[in-house]
């Protein structure tokens, strides 16, 4: 099996759908939920209808980037735009408190070794 890189893409495009950005104004995880708070408004660019529409349940961000085939980088802008624009809202992960709170390590990799198996 061999691995794609994982901003591909042509630059072109990912230079017109960010407007030039490059990177994100605010710190959204790549775990971080994002819900829509509206419908897609008129006019609006095609890739925030798409997330819009997506995110009627709650959706990660790394999930709208693979829905949307597009790098993450290029979707957290979009989904800030959101953001500024109160048509989406985000549902940062909570952190554990202690080190003693996180799940154990041999648990973990179970999990990991049942995905894999999938």
């Amino acid at each position: 099996m061999s691995r794609r890189p994982v901003d591909t893409g042509d630059p072109d495009r990912l230079y017109t759908i960010t407007g030039g950005r490059s990177e994100a104004t605010d710190e959204l995880d790549l775990v971080s939920l994002i819900v829509s708070e509206c419908e897609p408004a008129r006019g609006m660019q095609s890739e925030h209808v798409r997330i819009l529409e997506l995110c009627r349940r709650p959706a990660a961000v790394v999930e709208i980037a693979a829905e949307l085939r597009l790098p993450v980088t290029v979707v957290r802008i979009l989904v800030g735009d959101l953001l500024a624009m109160a048509k989406v809202t985000a549902r940062h992960p909570r952190s554990a408190p202690t080190v003693a709170a996180l799940p154990e390590s041999a648990l973990l990799l179970e999990v990991l070794d049942g995905r894999r198996k999938l």
